[in-house]
């Protein structure tokens, strides 16, 4: 299963919406966010290394060089949000219209914006071991329902409720 047109026009409409919230809960300025370098990429377009079949998305890391010119010392780091849509369609139909896709790419847009904007500015590191990785992951979960919930009506309520269940987050300001 693939997004369709409506479905990929409403998935960059959620990342914008994702981006304005998470330049709000950083502090970032629209330029500032453009810094930390990313794309969005759906099923169709990923490379067989970036499919996770036990993800809704997942971020990849890349390395540039300016100008395309490996013998470039400026060199730069961007991510690519890896959207599984087979996934997140499937999550969608087995809920028989509890969960929407609307509110669910929103928690997901989100969640992604906010590795992106702690991996690039040194809050975690990417390559982390695994202990490391899964207490990150905690801590983007715990930002990501505390961002969502000031705007959260009862379908966005539903979605944060099934991540904190499923991740069992409590109360990570300590």
């Amino acid at each position: 299963m693939y997004f369709n047109t409506s479905q990929i026009i409403l998935t960059n409409r959620t990342f914008d919406h994702a981006e304005k919230l998470a330049t709000t809960y950083f502090r970032l300025s629209h330029k500032a966010l453009k810094a930390h370098r990313y794309e969005v990429k759906t099923l169709v377009h990923l490379e067989k290394h970036e499919i996770n079949d036990t993800a809704f998305a997942h971020l990849c890391r890349y390395h540039g060089h300016k100008d395309g010119d490996i013998s470039s010392p400026d060199k730069f780091q961007f991510f690519r949000v890896c959207l599984q849509d087979n996934r997140i369609l499937d999550a969608v139909e087995r809920a028989h219209s509890f969960i929407k896709l609307v509110p669910l790419m929103l928690y997901i847009a989100t969640h992604e914006l906010i590795h992106v904007i702690r991996f690039n500015n040194g809050f975690s590191n990417f390559d982390a071991p695994l202990e490391e990785k899964v207490k990150e992951e905690e801590t983007v979960h715990y930002i990501t329902r505390t961002l969502l919930k000031s705007i959260a009506d009862s379908d966005l309520r539903l979605v944060i409720d099934c991540f904190r269940d499923q991740y069992n987050i409590g109360d990570m300001s300590n």
